[in-house]
């Protein structure tokens, strides 16, 4: 999800990393038969400090051999005044052996100034082809994002999709126990998660049950300037959290509330409505 048009300008950039989490956590590396079939719908708010700042859409389906998620977002409130901004973002592709293998990425991000789009073509984890529209200029300080940086990663939308392998419940310490590489057309980073606690928590539509909540570390790799601020915040920062809630039919659990530290306050980007629904088993179809 494309989330970066929640936050004001100063934040941008952390939000776009940070929320990144919502695209950076698929931990899918276990073969065991996919669990079932599920759908999600939720809604989410983003606020800073408290005050409602952007709101946003996420859609998940996932079927016995392939998986969809699409998600858009945009500012509001009285932010939109000042800079105003939306975006989306897609991904898709098969489940093998149990596990999310995304085929393809797309992101657009429009504000005042421009719009970018950007998109991954992806085989078996390796990025096989990829693009930023417009291109955006060379600079002799950002670290080269190498072939070898594009193998064996998630793009930022599948990975926002984190799975529990096994047969018993999916909303457990173990969950935490993991990191994914993420490359989202522009940087490789790494996202690292460490069991804090279990909790429990209420939509205000849909979902009421336990989350399991990890730490979040955020690790760069390539493709980013070391100098930058933002980078150095990001990497330095030990207190950002993430709540994972599980899709139900299925073994995945998905983000239901991220809380990023800033030097404006606390940025949070929350489920309002966490509607999740087991889909029955497709028949085979018999001559």
């Amino acid at each position: 999800m494309h989330t970066s048009s929640f936050i004001p300008p100063r934040l941008r950039a952390v939000g776009r990393l940070a929320l990144a989490a919502f695209g950076g956590l698929l931990l899918a590396w276990a073969a065991e038969p996919a669990a079932a079939q599920g759908k999600l719908e939720a809604q989410y708010e983003a606020t800073l400090s408290g005050i409602p700042v952007g709101r946003g859409a996420w859609n998940i389906d996932i079927q016995d051999d392939v998986f969809s998620a699409a998600a858009s977002g945009g500012t509001s409130g009285l932010l939109k005044s000042f800079t105003g901004g939306s975006g989306t973002g897609a991904s898709q592709g098969r489940i093998v052996n149990g596990a999310l293998v995304a085929s393809a990425y797309q992101a657009s991000t429009t504000t005042s100034k421009k719009t970018e789009e950007i998109h991954i073509t992806l085989d078996k984890g390796n990025v096989k082809e990829f693009g930023i529209i417009p291109e955006p200029p060379v600079d002799p300080d950002r670290i080269v994002v190498t072939e070898a940086h594009r193998r064996g990663v998630w793009d930022p939308m599948t990975a926002s999709l984190l799975r529990v392998p096994g047969t018993g419940d999916t909303v457990v310490p173990e969950a935490c126990h993991n990191s994914a590489p993420v490359f989202d057309g522009r940087m490789r980073y790494d996202l690292k998660l460490d069991f804090k606690r279990m909790e429990t928590v209420k939509a205000e539509k849909g979902y009421r049950g336990p989350v399991v909540v990890c730490a979040l570390y955020f690790v760069p790799v390539a493709g980013y300037i070391p100098d930058r601020p933002v980078i150095k915040y990001l990497a330095a920062q030990r207190n950002i959290e993430i709540a994972f809630a599980p899709v139900a039919g299925t073994r995945i659990l998905v983000p239901f509330w991220l809380k990023v530290p800033t030097p404006l306050g606390p940025a949070m980007l929350e489920a309002t409505s966490f509607i999740t629904t087991a889909q029955p088993p497709r028949v085979a179809k018999t001559q």
